[in-house]
């Protein structure tokens, strides 16, 4: 049976080097307690937003104009009743959602568990290096090899910022979302996308679901949307406030945090809904519905906008998602390894190790199958995402909904319903994807 941190005050939390390092004010101000609880949302948020997005939200606006607009409102919806659950977790319990796996489950499941998701957070990682790696590439000139290697560099960033305070971390990351945030306000700017076809794409349609194609597209987009190493990362940063462990307390923590990662959330829905929109204007209504790399739309973005700097801007955006991404997947990485083994490895140890994971396939897809296997490597890794999302989700559904477990926290029944649906909808969706994917592999098989 698991417990909380109050049933076992012996536990070592996750990264116990900014575990409650943030004080919290015992003030009333609604605006200071909510500035010390901004942060953790934001960290989540870049893993809305990373370039394992990028390709679906481009190919999604380039085949078919504004229409899968609903389809990322819909992952985004989910993302913050999900999110909302990790907070639940851990501010109620003192546990992140590997600790309770490791609670809950037997020694052979918890193994299966910490494996699968090691995989997922290695083909995160992937991704958003690779995304990095093709920002260098696209701004500087820089070979993709070298651009890989150059990006594994962020550990050192990390380790450092994290050294002066977890504070310093979270200001990088909103930096980052902020950089992306602007680029993808001035694309819009010179796109100028027509704001009827926007308002009617976010109006779910039937289309979807009657057009194989576009159905395709819709569970890529909610299978790179739902990121499941935020399940864990989100669990164990919420915990780094110390607010006092009293019930009242508790529930503030809750409602702040909750507050924090929609907030996030809601910017990473205007990025992933500004990509698609971007694609759709410059893209599918001037008959380029077949772009779906990232590195044709950054070559026609400015020629078909008439503005020079218009793929430069993309490409900043893109590197600033891809550093943003890697930095909170790193942290995932620790959180899991901490929370599922209770191995305390040495945190460059760690996070090194989870760099040369993701490097390793990279420079050998690039070395032996040429620059143009990056593609091929980005839509492989969001395979692999959807694959691990539904063994995170429904621990996470599972505990929040356990009274033993919460107490007063429990879900109400009316969240633990919306957090089933949710769970299903998702289940099933990644398992269509999986499916299409295989049998799309075996149809290109000579």
């Amino acid at each position: 049976m698991p417990f909380s941190e109050n049933e076992n005050p012996a536990r070592r939390p996750s990264l116990p080097e900014v575990h409650r390092s943030i004080k919290v004010p015992n003030v009333k101000s609604f605006w200071r307690k909510m500035l010390v609880y901004a942060g953790p949302g934001y960290l989540v948020s870049v893993g809305y937003m990373d370039p394992g997005n990028w390709a679906t939200d481009i190919a999604g606006g380039a085949q078919f104009g504004y229409g899968l607009l609903t389809v990322i409102l819909l992952s985004n919806l989910m993302a913050i009743l999900l999110q909302s659950l990790c907070v639940r977790l851990g501010v109620a319990t003192g546990l992140d959602l590997a600790q309770a796996c490791r609670d809950y489950f037997n020694l052979r499941v918890n193994f299966c568990l910490w494996v699968l998701c090691e995989i997922a957070i290695a083909a995160c990682d992937l991704a958003e290096l690779l995304g990095s790696a093709i920002a260098l590439q696209l701004l500087f000139g820089i070979p993709l090899v070298w651009g890989v290697c150059i990006t594994a560099l962020d550990v050192l960033v990390l380790l450092f910022l994290q050294g002066k305070g977890f504070r310093y971390v979270e200001a990088l990351v909103i930096t980052l979302v902020a950089t992306v945030g602007v680029c993808f306000t001035a694309e819009i700017l010179f796109s100028q996308p027509d704001a009827a076809g926007i308002l009617y794409g976010y109006m779910p349609k039937p289309e979807i679901l009657q057009n194989p194609d576009m159905l395709y597209i819709a569970i890529g987009i909610l299978g790179a949307t739902v990121m499941p190493h935020n399940l864990y990362l989100h669990s164990s940063i919420v915990q780094t406030r110390d607010w006092q462990p009293t019930t009242q307390n508790r529930w503030e923590a809750i409602k702040f945090s909750t507050i924090d990662s929609t907030v996030a959330l809601s910017l990473a829905l205007f990025i992933n809904s500004a990509i698609l929109i971007v694609s759709a204007a410059t893209f599918h209504f001037s008959g380029y519905q077949d772009v779906a790399e990232i590195q044709d739309a950054y070559k026609l973005l400015s020629p078909l906008l008439g503005v020079s700097v218009a793929s430069t801007i993309f490409g900043l955006a893109l590197l600033a998602s891809g550093q943003s991404s890697t930095l909170t997947a790193t942290l995932a990485g620790q959180i899991v390894m901490e929370g599922f083994l209770q191995l305390r490895l040495p945190s460059w140890l760690r996070r090194l190790a989870t760099r040369l994971i993701a490097i390793v396939p990279a420079l050998i897809a690039i070395i032996f199958f040429g620059e143009k296997s990056t593609g091929s490597l980005l839509v492989f890794s969001q395979v692999i995402l959807s694959l691990q999302l539904s063994f995170a989700v429904i621990p996470l559904v599972m505990f929040t909904s356990d009274r033993r477990l919460m107490g007063d926290f429990v879900n109400p029944f009316w969240l633990k319903t919306l957090g089933w649906l949710v769970t299903m909808v998702i289940v099933g969706l990644n398992v269509w994807l999986l499916w299409q994917t295989f049998l799309s592999w075996l149809s290109a098989s000579p």
